[in-house]
Parts: structure tokens; C-alpha cells; sequence
């Protein structure tokens, strides 16, 4: 999950990290008051988890609460790369001497952390990377090892930190370690880091992205999910506990196992050529071990998506029986007309592997006008997009 920079500087602040003063912001009069709370110039920045925030006009300097209020109003509501300003982070002003860039991320190509630390900041550090390599200094870290002040002062040296504020640079990056190991990070990134007019260093900016398998250890994780950006179906596949990710298609997908799901893609998106472009509409993985009350759910689930027209139930049973699949799918079909909603969108099933003999016999007795058996996977695929296509008249 990645964090909004006023998310990452709270986090930075609370392992005591320097930041500067702040406060987020959804109204203009929010940003007039916050403004006259800080009592000098400040900043008006577009909270969006994207980059290049400046360029689209989203980084806006206020000399007074007025003007702080007038700059909110000019950026809430703007469009950053597909992302919609609905906050803003009001925040000091800071007289910039020189601007830096610190970072430790997961190489996962490398298994292994990886700092990165650069006297060249406030840009894109990708652009660093390509253009002038040799001033942006990779250390690998050892994850036993961790980062003390003996490492920190080597990476700040690596760099090529002056060396009148290599011990303030050190005591960040020691700081910043303990935030990506203790708040289960795979990425913590301050750029600019920044050295003040005035001799201190600070992290003006900040962006941090956890580990969502990590969920469980940090309750307070769960404060951190903007819930207006995550699509509502997959807020609810998330209280049902299901491995559900939106698409953009019209065919909803019901499996068991990761890689059977990612091939069910693949041969409905092939199928779907055939009628107009029919795509998946959605990866939704029930798991290995799916119980009948899990199935149900799941297709409670892709059954909720509007933009559905019909749904490719495709499972190969190994520990999960097929006689629980069947009973899923009546348990839902069941829930839905109790709730007012009964199923009207065709359901195509593929089922095979462990008891699913008793699987197709349940759905045979079940004998619902809108589930439909296809022996084979690519059969069933061209039947789903079929109907997916017909639906659209």
C-alpha cells in the first residue's frame, strides 16, 4: 500500500525523523486556518499518489492564510495523471540551501535491501540514474545487519555528503531504517532531503510503501487506507477475506489457485477476440481449500460488479471438492434472491478434478435456467464471452 506523502511524513515524524510542521487539508477554509495556525509562508501541496505534482500545478507557495486559501482552491479538484486532488497538505515553508535524496528499498531481483542516496535531489532519481550515474550511490544492506551509525555515516560518505552534515544525514537514514523494518516497508524515500538555510537538515517530502502481507502486525495500518480510492467491490472482496483485484472487462472470474485464475484470463480474453472484444472483468482467486461458503462469496462478489454480463466459474478440484463448488454456487445464487436480488446474469461452470462427478451432479438437480456446464476450459471460455457479448444487446 502506498502512503500519501502527509501519511509517510506522519510515520517518518513519529520514529523521529525531521520534518517540517503541517497539516492536511479537504477545504480552502481548512487550508486559511491551517496557514494562519503555522504563522509564516507555506506550501500548498496536492496530496495524489503519483509524481510530478509541480508540473501539473499541484506545488503551490502562500505568503499568507488568504493566499494559502486561494492556492487550495485552485488545486483540490485538479486532475493529476488520472488521480483527483480531494486533500491538500498546508505546510511550513523552508528556506532551501540544498536538496538531496535518501532511500532504502526491497531488491527483490537481488533479495537483498538496497539504499540510495544522492547529492542530487529533487528530481526524479530515475533521471539521476540514467543521465549521471555516478552520482547516486547504491549500497546493499544486509537485513541482519540492519543500518547503524557506522553504516549510515558510510552510505552518507558514498554519496558524497558534505562533511558538516554527514552526522545529521546519518541520524536520518538510522531513522529511516528503523521506520522501513518496523513499520514492515518495502520502500521509504525522502526526496528532497534538505539542508536548510539555517544548517539543519530535513525531510521535505516524503513517500513510503508497505507490505500489505504485514497487515496483521500494525492495527494501525488499517487507518491508513484511503478507502475513497480503492473500487468498493474490492473493499468488500477484502472483508470476505478473498484475493480479488478489478479489471476492465465484461466476464467475471471465479477459480481456485493463482496461476489456473491467470490462465482463465488469458483464455477468455483469446475467446473474447472472436466476439468484439470481450475481456475479463475481474482476478479472483477463492484459494486452494475454498469451502462452499467461500465460493459463495466470491461469486457474491463478481456478481455485485455492474459492469459484468456473465460470470466463468472455472475450478479444478484438489482440495477444494467439487461438491463444495456446487453447493457455493446454489448457496449464492440462494443469498441474492433472499436479499431481493436474484442472479440475472448466465453463469458458466467448469468443473473438474476431485468429487467432480457429485459437483456436476448437484448443479444437474439444481437446474437453474442461468447456470450452464462446459466440460472443457476453452469451450467454456468461448461459451462465457458468448453470452458476455450477448448481453450487451
Amino acid at each position: 500500500m502506498d502512503l500519501y506523502e502527509y501519511q509517510a511524513k506522519n510515520l517518518f515524524g513519529a520514529h523521529g525523523i525531521p520534518v517540517t510542521p503541517g497539516e492536511v487539508c479537504s477545504t480552502p477554509d481548512a487550508a486559511h486556518e491551517a496557514a494562519r495556525k503555522i504563522g509564516s509562508a507555506v506550501v500548498v501541496k496536492a496530496q495524489v499518489k503519483t509524481g510530478g505534482r509541480g508540473k501539473a500545478g499541484g506545488v503551490k507557495l502562500a505568503a499568507t492564510p488568504d493566499e494559502a486559501q486561494a492556492r487550495a482552491q485552485d488545486i483540490l479538484g485538479l486532475d493529476i495523471k488520472g488521480h483527483v486532488v480531494r486533500k491538500v497538505l498546508v505546510t511550513e515553508a523552508t528556506d532551501i540551501a540544498e536538496e538531496y535524496y535518501v532511500s532504502f528499498l526491497l531488491d527483490r531481483a537481488n533479495r537483498a535491501f538496497l539504499a540510495m542516496a544522492s547529492v542530487e535531489g529533487g528530481v526524479d532519481i530515475e533521471e539521476v540514474a540514467a543521465t549521471r550515474p555516478d552520482a547516486l550511490a547504491l549500497i546493499r544492506i544486509d537485513a541482519l545487519a540492519g543500518v547503524d551509525g557506522a553504516k549510515a555515516l558510510a552510505i552518507a560518505e558514498a554519496a558524497g555528503f558534505p562533511p558538516t552534515i554527514r552526522d545529521q544525514v546519518a541520524d536520518v537514514l538510522v531513522k529511516l531504517w528503523r521506520v522501513l523494518v518496523q513499520e514492515d516497508a518495502t520502500l521509504v524515500e525522502v526526496n528532497p532531503l534538505v539542508l536548510s538555510g539555517d544548517g539543519r537538515v530535513l525531510a521535505l517530502d516524503g513517500k513510503v510503501t508497505l507490505d500489505d502481507n504485514a497487515h496483521y502486525r500494525h492495527a494501525a495500518h488499517a487507518d491508513l487506507v484511503d478507502r475513497d480510492e480503492i473500487d468498493p467491490i474490492e473493499l468488500r472482496a477484502k472483508e470476505f477475506d478473498l484475493n480479488y483485484v478489478k479489471l476492465d472487462g465484461q466476464v467475471g472470474i471465479v477459480g481456485n489457485g493463482a496461476g489456473l485464475v491467470m490462465s482463465t484470463l488469458d483464455v477468455v480474453a483469446y475467446a473474447g477476440e472472436e466476439f468484439g472484444g470481450i475481456r475479463p472483468a475481474n482476478f479472483l482467486d477463492i484459494g486452494g481449500g475454498a469451502s462452499a461458503e467461500v465460493m459463495s462469496n466470491g461469486l457474491d462478489i463478481v456478481l455485485d460488479d455492474p459492469g459484468v454480463r456473465a460470470v466463468f466459474v472455472n475450478v479444478f478440484g484438489g482440495i477444494t471438492s467439487c461438491d463444495a463448488v456446487a453447493n457455493g454456487i446454489i448457496q449464492a445464487v440462494g443469498a441474492l434472491a433472499q436479499r431481493g436480488a436474484p442472479v440475472t446474469k448466465p453463469i458458466v461452470c467448469r468443473i473438474d478434478g476431485n468429487n467432480a462427478v457429485e459437483g456436476r451432479r448437484i448443479l444437474t438437480e439444481f437446474n437453474h435456467p442461468l447456470v450452464e456446464m462446459v466440460e472443457t476450459m476453452d469451450d467454456a471460455a468461448r461459451r462465457v464471452a458468448q453470452l458476455a457479448a450477448a448481453g450487451a444487446a
